[in-house]
């Protein structure tokens, strides 16, 4: 039996049904459904059924069971676990296993959740469809030749696949939400510094975010609840009260002034993409939204500024992996720059070496005024946009990606095409504001469709309130893929 994130904890914590139990099934489902999917880059079967049993032990003690109790969640491969492979989909880190949780992991521990393993992305979070790990490209449950889109895209797939009720996933410039709307799941890009970032290989320092995903808003939310807070190991880690975004899912948006943003629903916009965001706001209305028309004039410019900006961090960040301490290491027959050079050329993917070209390009001397300062510039722009639309308005809809999900292989020779699916989840991460995706209905292929919703700083309160009442409309419920429901 498949239950939600909720559902689930509620029955292990009153005994209806034991972790082991669950793990069980779990490991059954991922055994069947993995193969075709491949979401998962390492499955932890030993330390997932220990940690199981643990819960159950804890629960025959008397003592009270945290707020994910017996929940199997998956760990994007970006986030350390003690002991277990983190290789962030590329050769040169193949082997490496860290001696320390990542905050969100240690978290989510200590909330009794049981974590599966390891899913499969994008190499270092690069990429918008999953196509560039090192190891296996991961497939939509909807469509098996379709891309999950990325860089979560194995977080989204086992959840959409119904191999794990919720899972990590982390948020670049989209990597949460794009594959949320592309897999039919809810996906949550929290306020930057809203949850820590310890423990996440770094990708790009000023926008990377850790967030989860779910089948339902309220799953999502308990997980918000359990990650959200101040953590001394991340200074960018926000000292700010946390919500309590479960019963946020149950307030009234009646009152709340939606604003929909002109430029998001321009050229390049898929027809049925349109139309089924529209229908989902016109739902809002009914329960009693206004709804306006806004404008964020900065947006075209968000394509360009984040590809300045988050390969000039990659170029820094990446700069660490060079073979000395840990990971793969070359050894030509002379001298240490060589080595250095043999083992990023042999460890790097293509798509990580084009990024960190750019990155260095961008930050060299003669060009940093002419494309890094000027990015950081109009970032301040969007994020300008941001807080005058906030001004009219409480929230703003629109489409999560422009089209549904792509074939696999159609776009892995076109980078700019590549890059442009992303144009609808970029500006939110550049101005650092929550945003998030949920599913409001299927084109005519089967293929889902996702509603961005995205809210001032540290408002992800109202975002799930929305997303709530979007999910009890009946008109816009998906459910999941026939192959795996």
């Amino acid at each position: 039996m498949f239950d939600s994130i909720v559902r689930l904890a509620e029955s292990v914590r009153s005994g209806e049904r034991s972790a082991e139990g669950v793990a069980t099934e779990t490991l059954a489902r991922v055994d069947a459904r993995e193969p075709s999917v491949k979401a998962f880059l390492h499955v932890d079967r030993a330390g997932f059924l220990e940690a199981a049993k643990a819960v159950d032990a804890k629960r025959a003690r008397g003592e009270t069971l945290g707020l994910l109790a017996g929940v199997p969640i998956a760990i994007k491969d970006a986030l350390c676990m003690t002991g277990v492979p983190t290789t962030a989909a590329s050769r040169i880190l193949e082997g490496y296993k860290p001696v320390y949780d990542a905050t969100v992991v240690a978290k989510l521990r200590a909330a009794d959740a049981t974590l599966v393993g390891k899913t499969n992305l994008d190499e270092f979070a690069m990429g918008s469809s999953n196509e560039n790990s090192a190891y296996a490209k991961v497939h939509n449950p909807w469509d098996l030749d379709r891309a999950p889109g990325g860089s979560s895209g194995g977080s989204a797939a086992a959840v959409a696949s119904r191999m794990c009720p919720g899972s990590l996933g982390s948020d670049t410039g989209g990597s949460i939400r794009q594959p949320a709307s592309f897999c039919g799941i809810v996906g949550v890009k929290p306020t930057y510094g809203r949850v820590s970032r310890y423990g996440l290989i770094a990708f790009a320092s000023s926008l990377d975010q850790v967030g989860p995903f779910a089948t339902d808003v309220r799953g999502a939310a308990r997980m918000l609840q359990v990650l959200a807070g101040h953590d001394p190991h991340d200074a960018t880690t926000l000292d700010a009260a946390v919500d309590d975004y479960e019963a946020a899912c149950e307030k009234p948006v009646k009152g709340l002034r939606v604003g929909i943003p002109r430029e998001y629903f321009g050229e390049g916009l898929d027809p049925e993409v349109d139309v089924a965001v529209r229908r989902a706001i016109s739902c809002l209305e009914q329960f009693g939204c206004t709804v306006k028309p806004v404008s964020l004039p900065h947006t075209k410019y968000a394509v360009a500024t984040y590809y300045v900006l988050a390969t000039a961090e990659a170029s820094s960040n990446l700069a660490r992996f060079d073979g000395v301490r840990y990971g793969l290491r070359k050894e030509p027959d002379r001298d240490l720059r060589n080595m250095y050079g043999a083992t990023r050329d042999a460890g790097f993917g293509p798509e990580v070496k084009r990024r960190i070209l750019l990155g260095t390009f961008v930050l060299s001397s003669g060009f940093y005024d002419a494309y890094y300062l000027k990015a950081q510039k109009v970032r301040t722009l969007i994020t300008r946009d941001f807080e005058k639309a906030f001004e009219e308005v409480d929230v703003l809809c629109a489409p999560t990606a422009p089209t549904t999900a792509f074939k696999i292989g159609e776009k892995t020779h076109d980078p700019l095409a590549m890059y442009l699916s992303d144009i609808d989840t970029l500006p939110a991460s550049l101005a650092g504001v929550p945003a998030m995706s949920i599913p409001v209905g299927l084109s005519a292929s089967g293929l889902p469709i996702g509603l961005q919703i995205i809210t001032p700083h540290l408002q992800e309160s109202r975002a799930f309130a929305i997303a709530a009442a979007c999910e009890s409309h009946a008109a816009l419920q998906v459910g999941a893929p026939t192959k795996f429901a």
